[in-house]
C-alpha cells in the first residue's frame, strides 16, 4: 500500500506529516511497483495525520527559500476559491498480484472546526499529541500530559475492546512517572 497526498496550495500554506518518518518514499517511487511500501492486511486500517497551516497564515516551520536561478516556480493548478483541500492517491496490490492499482479521490474543505470532528478523529489527535510529548517533539507546542489526558477523556466514545480506556491508563501512568 502506498499513499500520496497533494495539498492544494490555494488552501494550504504548509503541512507536516505526523509520524511515519521512517516510511517516507521518494515521489518517484509512488508509481514504481518494484519499490515496496507498508503491508496492510485485509480489514485493517491506517490513519495518517497531517498538521496543516492554512493559506494566508504564516508558518514558523517553513523558512523562506531563495528564488531559483534556472527554474520558474510552479503555478498552482487549482485556482483560489476552490473548496478542494487535497488530492489523495492510493496504490495497492492484490495479495497475489504484482501490478498495483491506483485509486484517486479529491477531499474538499468542509469548513468545519475541531469541535465538530468525529470522536475517532479526536482520539487520533490525542494519541498523536501524547506521542509528540513522549518524544519531546519540537512540534508539540503547548501540549502537556494533562492536555493529552483531557483530550483522550473527551474522545473515549465507543470502546468495545477497551483499547481507548487502556490508552487513558497509559497517559495517567506517564503523569505519575513524570511527577506531573
Amino acid at each position: 500500500m502506498k499513499i500520496q497526498v497533494e495539498f492544494n496550495p490555494a488552501q494550504v500554506n504548509s503541512y507536516r506529516l505526523i509520524g511515519y518518518e521512517n516510511r517516507l518514499l521518494a515521489k518517484e517511487d509512488f508509481n514504481n511497483d518494484k519499490k515496496d511500501a507498508g503491508e496492510i492486511g485485509a480489514g485493517h486500517t491506517v490513519t495518517a495525520l497531517y498538521e496543516i497551516v492554512p493559506a494566508g497564515m504564516l508558518s514558523d516551520e517553513s523558512p523562506g527559500v531563495d528564488p531559483l536561478k534556472y527554474q520558474r516556480p510552479a503555478r498552482p493548478a487549482v485556482v483560489s476559491g476552490s473548496d478542494e483541500l487535497l488530492t489523495l492517491k492510493l496504490r495497492y496490490k492484490q495479495p497475489d498480484g504484482g501490478t498495483s492499482r491506483l485509486l484517486t479521490t479529491v477531499v474538499k474543505d468542509m469548513d468545519k472546526g475541531y469541535s465538530s470532528a468525529s470522536t475517532d478523529f479526536k482520539f487520533a489527535a490525542a494519541v498523536a499529541e501524547f506521542g509528540m510529548i513522549l518524544r519531546d517533539s519540537p512540534y508539540k507546542g503547548e501540549a502537556t500530559l494533562n492536555s493529552a489526558l483531557e483530550r483522550t477523556k473527551a474522545s473515549l466514545g465507543n470502546d468495545p475492546e477497551g483499547y481507548r480506556a487502556e490508552f487513558l491508563t497509559l497517559i495517567e501512568m506517564a503523569q505519575r512517572l513524570s511527577g506531573r
